[in-house]
C-alpha cells in the first residue's frame, strides 16, 4: 500500500483523470439503468464533483493529499485550455449569424440578472446603493460582483454575499442546462449563443454545454466571456447611478 501510495503521490494529475473517469462512468451507468438517461449522466457526475468539493477546507477533494492532483486538473488552466481546444471546431460563420438576437441577449441578460440580484438584496434587508449595486452585479456572475464592489466601496461582507450568489447561480447552470436544453431547443450553435449572452456566468454555461453537446460551448462560451466583460462595465457606471437616481426619487 505505501508503494501504491508513491506511485499515486508522483502521479497525482493521473490519478485525478482515473478517478474522473470512474466517477463519469457510474454516473453515465446509473443515469442509464437507474434513471433511465431521464437525467443525464454528465449532471449526475457534476452534482457528485460538488459533493465531493465539501471534503476539503480550501481546495475541496484537493485538500486530501491523496487527491492533490484535482487541485491541477480542475484549475482554470485546464478549464481555459478545454475551451480553447473545443473552439477549433466553432465555425466563424455561425458566430457572425447571432447578430442582433446576441447582442439583446447580452444585454437583457445583464439587466434581468442585475434587477433579480437588487430585488434579492432589498429583502434581504439592504438599503444602501453600494449593497444593492454590488449583489445585483453579483447575480450576473461571482466576477462581476467582487470587482463592482471594489468599485464603489461596498463592505467586504457584500462582496462575499455577491460571490457566493454568483457561485449558486454557476451552479445552477451547469446542472440545470442539460435537464432544460431539449425543453428550450439548446440544440444549435444559434441558439448557443444566445443562451450564453442570457446566462453570462462563463464557467456554468461552459459546463452546461458541455454536458449537453460538447459543440456548442464555445458559441456558449464566446458570449458569456462578453457578458462578463459587459457586466463589469455597466454595473458600477450605469446601473450605480441609476439605482442612485431611482431611489432618490422614492
Amino acid at each position: 500500500m505505501e508503494l501504491v501510495y508513491k506511485l499515486i503521490d508522483k502521479n497525482g494529475l493521473v490519478f485525478a483523470f482515473l478517478v474522473v473517469g470512474i466517477i463519469m462512468y457510474l454516473s453515465f451507468l446509473i443515469s442509464e439503468k437507474l434513471f433511465r438517461k431521464k437525467i443525464p449522466g454528465v449532471a449526475l457526475a457534476v452534482f457528485v464533483g460538488l459533493l465531493l468539493a465539501l471534503l476539503g477546507s480550501k481546495k475541496g477533494i484537493a485538500d486530501i493529499p491523496l487527491f492533490s492532483g484535482m487541485a491541477l486538473l480542475g484549475g482554470s488552466m485546464l478549464r481555459d485550455f478545454s475551451v480553447v481546444a473545443t473552439a477549433m471546431g466553432a465555425d466563424l460563420s455561425k458566430i457572425k449569424q447571432a447578430g442582433w438576437a446576441g447582442i439583446v441577449g447580452l444585454f437583457s441578460g445583464v439587466f434581468f440578472s442585475f434587477f433579480v440580484g437588487v430585488l434579492l438584496a432589498f429583502l434581504l434587508g439592504y438599503r444602501d446603493i453600494e449593497s444593492l449595486t454590488t449583489i445585483g452585479a453579483g447575480a450576473c456572475t461571482y466576477i462581476v460582483g467582487p470587482i463592482t464592489g471594489a468599485a464603489v466601496g461596498a463592505g467586504s461582507d457584500v462582496i462575499a454575499i455577491s460571490i457566493a450568489i454568483g457561485v449558486v447561480k454557476t451552479i445552477v447552470a451547469t446542472i440545470g442546462t442539460p435537464l432544460i436544453a431539449k425543453t428550450i431547443g439548446l440544440d444549435n450553435p444559434h441558439s448557443a449563443l444566445v443562451f450564453g449572452g442570457l446566462i453570462g456566468t462563463t464557467s456554468g454555461v461552459t459546463a452546461g454545454l458541455a454536458a449537453t453537446d460538447p459543440k456548442l460551448v464555445p458559441y456558449g462560451a464566446f458570449t458569456a466571456t462578453f457578458y462578463t466583460g459587459l457586466g463589469c462595465l455597466l454595473c458600477p457606471s450605469v446601473f450605480y447611478f441609476a439605482l442612485k437616481a431611482f431611489l432618490l426619487k422614492i
